[in-house]
């Protein structure tokens, strides 16, 4: 299931991560990697705060739309 379906503050385990190598690897360098947590801390117009190793990070929905939980 993809990250923008997850409910506000649940935590949930990465398990995949979808794109080309390039969004792959800047979604790595933020922090989101298999096997990692990560939790929605809010919405606002299409776009999620979420917490992911200890930080919090503002992506767009398509981002949200490639990092499965």
């Amino acid at each position: 299931m993809p990250l923008i379906f997850a409910n506000d503050g649940e935590i949930n385990v990465i398990r995949k991560i979808e794109g080309t190598d390039e969004i792959r690897r800047h979604l790595n360098h933020l922090g989101f990697v298999v096997g990692g947590t990560v939790q929605i801390v809010s919405r606002m117009g299409g776009n999620v705060i979420v917490n992911v190793k200890e930080a919090r990070i503002a992506i767009d929905e398509k981002m949200a739309r490639k990092i499965l939980i």
